[in-house]
């Protein structure tokens, strides 16, 4: 009897897993109907919203300045076409800069006169750089306050690029790396799952939805050392302005919802802010990034791609010219770039090699 009533149980118990079974199905597709008519919905609605938006909202407020809307991504109508993915986008192509902000939170900012005996004890100085290329890795996370109230200008501005150069040199370093990696998997025609991983991250950091390589391969190049620079200088009136002195903000980069400094004399209506760093590291790679992947500059990477298919270096002044939508000034912001190179003969530094660090040392040992 026992054996009878465990058979009679265990076909209970089959049938009623198939009803249970049967329901989850029935349960399942209830809900891919649900959500495939809510994703349909949405991108049904978002448009109208968004041209609603547009019409009524945006037209009241004019952007004149199309220069430095680098953390901007989520008011360029022009080229995103939904709110939702341009969040995104901003998320993944800073990713790394907010990582980079987040390490450094505690930073010790050092007098001037501290900074220059460093400098004198670690052997480095712009001299030997300019005749031997090789710079040490000095690494500052602050721009000194002092820098302001040195009156000697040519001291002003070489305590300046002693500081700036070995953070662009180190970005550049970056980029090159990844580039090495890049070549390495289009030369193979089958690619493992790392690599395809690692392609997935780039194209997120560089903006590629399209996923292309050939794109993706222009977009992820350096900035000439004297461009950047240039720019540094500009921006920052050689490390003396309130931007760079508060915020670390080295290239002017603006951002309409990030953490940022309001300029004092900016329009009541004009909602942007001047983009803030932790330290002056993340101020640098937020301005490659920009220039690497902003719609804006798409001329300044084409012309940079051209010298790279021609064999020729990357030239600072040439790819200047480019870049007059960077400020309101257009050509004249061009002009004064030029003239900052050529005067304070910044194209010496352009092949200049950033030596290893310590850090970098025990990596390989």
């Amino acid at each position: 009897m026992k054996i009878k009533s465990n058979k009679k149980n265990s076909k209970k118990k089959i049938r009623v897993n198939k009803k249970i079974n049967f329901q989850n199905k029935i349960n399942s597709l209830s809900r891919i109907f649900l959500s495939s008519f809510i994703i349909v919905g949405f991108f049904y609605i978002v448009p109208i919203v968004s041209e609603y938006v547009e019409k009524n909202i945006l037209t009241s407020k004019e952007f004149t300045n199309n220069s430095k809307k680098v953390l901007a991504y989520t008011l360029n109508k022009k080229d995103n076409k939904n709110i939702e993915n341009n969040i995104i986008d901003e998320k993944d192509l800073l990713l790394d800069i907010f990582s980079l902000n987040d390490l450094e939170t505690d930073t010790v900012r050092l007098s001037a006169s501290t900074i220059n005996q460093l400098f004198q004890d670690t052997g480095y100085n712009l001299k030997d750089v300019r005749e031997k290329k090789l710079v040490k890795p000095v690494a500052l996370t602050l721009l000194p306050e002092e820098i302001k109230m040195i009156e000697d200008t040519i001291k002003r501005k070489e305590l300046f690029i002693q500081i700036v150069l070995p953070l662009i040199l180190k970005e550049n370093n970056n980029i090159r790396i990844d580039r090495k990696t890049l070549f390495s998997i289009i030369n193979k025609s089958n690619n493992s799952d790392l690599e395809k991983k690692w392609l997935e991250k780039k194209y997120k950091q560089y903006g590629i939805k399209s996923k292309d390589l050939s794109e993706l391969k222009v977009r992820m190049d350096e900035v000439p050392v004297s461009l950047a620079i240039a720019q540094a200088a500009k921006e920052t009136g050689w490390g003396t302005s309130r931007f760079a002195q508060e915020g670390n903000a080295l290239f002017g980069q603006w951002t309409w919802s990030g953490e940022g400094l309001k300029p004092k004399d900016a329009d009541v209506d004009k909602g942007h802010k001047v983009m803030k760093f932790n330290v002056l590291q993340a101020s640098v790679r937020a301005y490659k990034r920009n220039l690497n992947t902003h719609s804006t500059y798409k001329d300044f990477r084409k012309a940079r791609a051209e010298l790279r298919d021609l064999g020729k270096p990357l030239d600072g002044l040439k790819l200047s010219e480019h870049l007059d939508k960077y400020a309101e000034t257009g050509a004249k912001y061009v002009a004064v770039l030029k003239k900052i190179i050529i005067q304070n003969k910044l194209k010496d530094f352009d092949d200049a090699k950033l030596l290893p660090s310590s850090v970098d040392l025990e990596s390989l040992i």
